[in-house]
């Protein structure tokens, strides 16, 4: 039986990659750290697995990472963790950095001193492209023949990081391939670009977006009629507030935690280490995603719903991201099994289902 140390196992990713892991029968410690609240309650269908063993640590101590792989020495190390919220990043840069960067470089040189033979895996971003990417031309046989641009990322665009995340994820990636250059180790990259699921953070847009649906959905279906006020829907005595966005028009290449985190799995069970972009080669903005949210929940259209509220913009956007993830189809045999429509559906039910059951949406849902 493998044994795999999971750093950052309480999201999203850690969800999804457990789930992968137990599934090949292997021994997984996840590191959590200290918290006075529960926040392994993502991992609840896990706790009774005897596969799973959850320890406390932090990938910012060089000392518990160390202790970890002396005790455990693991075949495999996933490094997750980071702070990763975009703009939590440009308020906290010095603990993003600590955190996305540094805890990265703690890990590996503590792989290189212990067990330099552990396959380390590292959660590169997309981010990492900023305003950047490639361009191509392509030939279209329709009616007529002509060409388009194409606009991608692939592992050989250059990077141009946006924000104090991008910048300690482009770090961290570099130290990978350093440590893979010069000491040999089995140490992959994957460049993962947005991925979301029902377990994503609510901070982020797209879970935002359906966590709302689902607590309007609960007020919806107390009563006939509602009033749109400036900034908030009345239903009855009940204010809900309006769905507050910034940049509709920022498109993004959006797949599904369970698809990517199959492919972190297949890139330590390769050969020879590499870097690799994960994606679904297709790109939706922001509207598109509120549009099929809504049209999923049956709530016509968002327009009335919704407040643009510039205090969502970046100071720096990132306007546009769209994966060419050739090299992981045809080295890793991996592709997505699931599509844009199928992620926002499952993720519009389940934050319905969960309003419904309960009963959050009515008093508990933040719109922002």
């Amino acid at each position: 039986m493998k044994t795999a140390i999971i750093y950052g196992i309480t999201g999203q990713d850690g969800f999804y990659l457990t789930q992968e892991l137990l599934r090949h029968n292997y021994h997984i410690i996840g590191v959590t750290r200290r918290s006075s609240t529960n926040n392994t309650t993502r991992l609840t269908p896990f706790l009774t697995n005897k596969n799973l063993e959850l320890v406390e640590g932090d990938v910012t101590d060089c000392f518990s990472i160390a202790n970890l792989i002396n005790k455990y020495r693991p075949d495999e190390i996933y490094n997750l963790a980071a702070q990763s919220h975009v703009a939590t990043s440009f308020s906290q840069p010095s603990l993003t950095w600590d955190i996305t960067a540094g805890g990265c470089l703690n890990i590996l040189e503590a792989i290189r001193n212990i067990k330099p033979n552990t396959k380390f895996y590292q959660a590169s971003s997309s981010e990492m492209f900023g305003k950047n990417y490639s361009e191509r031309i392509e030939t279209i046989h329709d009616s007529d023949i002509y060409t388009i641009k194409i606009k991608y990322q692939n592992e050989d665009t250059a990077m141009m990081p946006q924000s104090p995340y991008a910048i300690a994820k482009l770090a961290a990636h570099h130290l990978v391939r350093n440590y893979r250059d010069s000491y040999g180790i089995f140490a992959c990259s994957g460049i993962l670009f947005n991925h979301e699921s029902p377990m994503r953070g609510e901070k982020f847009v797209t879970r935002k977006i359906t966590k709302w649906i689902g607590g309007l959905h609960a007020i919806l279906k107390q009563c006939e009629h509602i009033q749109f006020c400036d900034d908030y829907i009345l239903c009855g005595d009940t204010k809900y507030p309006k769905l507050r966005l910034g940049n509709l028009e920022a498109k993004r290449d959006w797949g599904h935690a369970a698809d990517y985190c199959r492919a972190m799995y297949l890139m330590l069970q390769h050969d020879s280490p590499d870097d690799y972009i994960v994606s679904t080669q297709e790109t939706h903005s922001v509207k598109k995603f509120l549009e099929l949210s809504f049209k999923i929940a049956n709530l016509g259209d968002y327009s009335n719903f919704i407040i643009i509220d510039p205090a969502f913009y970046r100071p720096a956007e990132v306007d546009y991201l769209l994966g060419d993830s050739t090299k992981a189809r045809k080295i890793l045999s991996w592709s997505p099994r699931y599509d844009f429509n199928s992620l926002v559906e499952e993720m519009v039910e389940y934050d319905i289902n969960e309003a419904e059951k309960t009963r959050f949406g009515i008093t508990q849902v933040s719109a922002r």
